[in-house]
């Protein structure tokens, strides 16, 4: 995601409009995240919504969201002119993000946490950006759930040459303490800055913005 050395990343996932798009970019944020998980009810058809994705100001990021795609799938997603990164947000494993590595499109690991074990792979992913986000059963992010700090810090400590995003139930009243307690490099919101499903609030996003950015 491209910003100012030295200052903290927002990505505003889960968009689903144009609106929420512009709304997010007037308030701020680095990055846009688009959900093309079927199971998502943030999912959005790429081919029906390119034309204004495609048209957003190219120095924001435009990240597609995939969960447990097939490599083709993530082949042609890559190929899009209207994405710039690709994150994994399923189970994708160490085998398929080397094969997907290939392609040489930047792309972003998630990993769910609920224990310390998730993070022993973390550094054979094929890249050096991961995203940490709550573990919750049966779910693929944007859930609301808090992410366990203790265990964000435990990854921060153990790959401190990795850049974290940190995700997981952040609002405008808890970035802030999050971003002061780990120094991520970016901050991924979705459910915290909602006013209704698949609908951002613009007074919401800007808060979350400022309250990162202010710690």
């Amino acid at each position: 995601m491209r910003s100012d050395h030295g200052r903290v990343r927002i990505k505003i996932c889960g968009i689903t409009n144009s609106e929420d798009a512009e709304a997010a970019i007037a308030a701020g944020a680095d990055a846009l995240g688009f959900n093309l998980f079927p199971g998502s009810k943030r999912c959005i058809d790429l081919e029906e919504e390119a034309r204004w994705i495609a048209g957003l100001p190219p120095l924001v990021s435009r990240v597609a969201v995939l969960v447990n795609a097939s490599l083709e799938t993530a082949r042609e997603v890559a190929r899009h002119p209207a994405i710039d990164v690709i994150q994994f947000h399923g189970d994708e494993d160490v085998r398929y993000c080397a094969e997907f590595a290939r392609t040489r499109k930047p792309f972003i690991k998630a990993l769910r946490l609920h224990s310390e074990e998730e993070i022993e792979d973390a550094a054979n992913y094929s890249t050096d950006t991961i995203l940490l986000d709550a573990h919750v059963p049966g779910e693929f992010g944007g859930t609301g759930e808090s992410l366990d700090l203790n265990l964000a810090a435990a990854f921060t400590r153990r790959f401190p040459s990795l850049t974290c995003i940190l995700a997981g139930g952040l609002t405008p009243e808890s970035v802030a303490y999050a971003v002061r307690a780990l120094r991520p490099f970016a901050v991924d919101v979705a459910s915290g800055v909602e006013v209704a499903p698949r609908k951002k609030g613009e007074e919401l996003m800007r808060r979350f913005i400022e309250q990162a950015r202010g710690a």
